[in-house]
C-alpha cells in the first residue's frame, strides 16, 4: 500500500493494452488524462503526520471511539420492510427528529441514496422540479429518475426561480430543491425567500442539509432552523459532522410512510448496521450540545479564510463556514498546487470537471474544529510555501 507523499500525488500510467470489449474504455480514460481530468485511487488513509485539510469532518467526531454497549447487531440482516428494522434504528429515527423538530426522520444507506430515492420517489411524470445549477450530483441523477421535467435555474438565484415556477404553473406538482449550504462553493440560497416563492406558487420545498448540519444553526440544527424556515423535506447525512456513515429524510410522518413504500433506494437495500444506528443516537446528542466546537470551528475557519487571503489565494467571496474554495486557472493548475501542497504535508485534493463546472478547478480546503493551533500555523506555511 502506498504510504509516502510521492505514492500519494503519484498518477499512475495507463496502460495500451485493455480487454478487447472494453477497448474502447482505455481510449475514454487516456482522453481524461489528456484533458487533466484523469482520477486515480488515492491511498487509503492520509500518510502519518500529513494534516488533511479536504475531508467533512467539520466538528473532529470521525476518529471519536465509541463502544455500542448493549446487544446491538452489525449488521441488520436484511431490507427494514422485511425484518431489518431493530430497535436501534427507530431510537436513531426518534432522535433526529427531535433533534430537527419533525415529526419522523427515516435512515438511508448514504446521502446519494437518500437523495436520489426521494426525488424520485416524490416526482413523477407531469411534475416540474425547480432545481438549483450547482446542486449535487445525488439531486442531479434523483430528479432525472423521477422522470419529471426539470428546471435547472441559476445558482441562488430568486428571479430564476419564480419565473421557472410560474411557467410550471400548469404542471401536476411543483418541487424546489436546493442545498442549504452548497459543498462545492461554500454559499447558501435565501432560504426564507425560496420558502416564500414555493409558499405563493403552491411547491414543495425540498432542502439538502448535508454541509450545514451540525455546523450551523441552534443546537446545530441546520440552517432551515438558523433562519426559522420549515422546508417540506429535510435531507440529512451522518457523514459529515457527524463523523459516521449513511443518510436519512426528516419530515412528517405521511412522508416517511411513503418513502418506507416507494423510495427504492431505501426498499431495496439493506437496512443500516444497527450498530451504527446506536452511534449515531450518541453522535446527535453529542453535536446538539456542543456549541464549544461549533464555536471553535468558526475561529479556525476565519484564521483559515484570512490566512489564505493575504496569500492572495483567489477564494470565492460568497463562500462561508467551514469550505474554502480556492479557484485556480485550470484542472492542471489545481492538480500541480495540491501535489506542492502534498510536499509540504497537506493534503487538499484538486476538484476539477464534471464535479464542478468547467473553468472553476478549484482546491476545496476545509477546516474542522479538531485543528490546533499549531495545525493552522502549519497550513498557513505550507500555503506559503506551496504558492512561491
Amino acid at each position: 500500500m502506498p504510504s509516502t507523499v510521492d505514492d500519494l500525488v503519484r498518477i499512475p500510467s495507463l496502460s495500451p493494452d485493455g480487454p478487447g470489449a472494453l477497448r474502447h474504455l482505455q481510449d475514454e480514460l487516456s482522453e481524461l488524462e489528456r484533458a487533466g481530468l484523469l482520477r486515480t485511487p488515492a491511498v487509503a488513509s492520509a500518510p502519518a503526520g500529513m494534516l488533511v485539510l479536504c475531508s467533512n469532518d467539520y466538528l473532529g467526531y470521525a476518529d471519536l471511539p465509541w463502544s455500542p454497549g448493549g446487544d446491538a447487531a452489525s449488521g441488520a440482516g436484511a431490507s427494514r420492510l422485511v425484518s431489518g428494522t431493530h430497535e436501534a434504528h427507530l431510537m436513531a429515527e426518534r432522535e433526529l427528529a427531535s433533534w430537527l423538530g419533525t415529526e419522523s426522520a427515516l435512515l438511508f444507506s448514504s446521502g446519494y441514496a437518500a437523495n436520489v430515492g426521494t426525488l424520485a420517489a416524490l416526482a413523477r411524470p407531469g411534475d416540474v422540479i425547480v432545481s438549483d445549477a450547482l446542486n449535487h450530483a445525488s439531486i442531479i441523477d434523483g430528479c432525472r429518475l423521477s422522470r419529471a421535467a426539470v428546471e435547472v435555474v441559476r445558482h441562488c438565484d430568486l428571479p430564476s426561480v419564480e419565473e421557472a415556477l410560474v411557467r410550471a404553473a400548469g404542471a401536476r406538482r411543483r418541487w424546489v430543491v436546493t442545498e442549504s449550504l452548497f459543498s462545492m462553493d461554500g454559499d447558501t440560497p435565501d432560504l426564507r425567500a425560496l420558502r416564500a416563492l414555493c409558499d405563493r406558487h403552491d411547491a414543495a420545498l425540498i432542502v439538502d442539509e448535508a454541509h450545514a448540519l451540525g455546523v450551523c444553526g441552534p443546537r446545530g440544527a441546520g440552517l432551515c432552523a438558523a433562519t426559522g424556515v420549515r422546508p417540506d423535506v429535510f435531507v440529512g447525512t451522518l457523514g459529515k459532522s457527524l463523523g459516521l456513515h449513511g443518510a436519512f429524510v426528516a419530515g412528517s410522518s405521511t412522508l416517511r410512510t411513503y418513502l418506507w413504500n416507494r423510495a427504492r433506494s431505501f426498499v431495496f437495500s439493506t437496512g443500516i448496521s444497527p450498530m451504527l444506528a446506536l452511534a449515531t443516537v450518541d453522535r446527535v446528542r453529542r453535536a446538539a450540545a456542543d456549541d464549544a466546537g461549533r464555536a471553535r470551528l468558526a475561529m479556525v475557519t476565519a484564521q483559515l479564510r484570512s490566512g489564505l487571503r493575504s496569500l492572495g489565494a483567489r477564494l470565492l467571496p460568497a463562500s462561508s463556514g467551514p469550505i474554502l474554495p480556492w479557484i485556480l486557472e485550470s484542472p492542471a493548475a489545481a492538480v500541480e498546487m495540491s501535489q506542492r501542497l502534498a510536499r509540504e504535508g497537506i493534503l487538499v485534493q484538486a476538484i476539477r470537471p464534471p464535479t464542478v463546472p468547467a473553468g472553476t478547478s478549484r482546491l476545496r480546503i476545509t477546516s474542522s474544529a479538531s485543528l490546533s493551533e499549531a495545525d493552522v500555523e502549519r497550513a498557513l506555511a505550507g500555503f506559503r510555501e506551496a504558492v512561491r
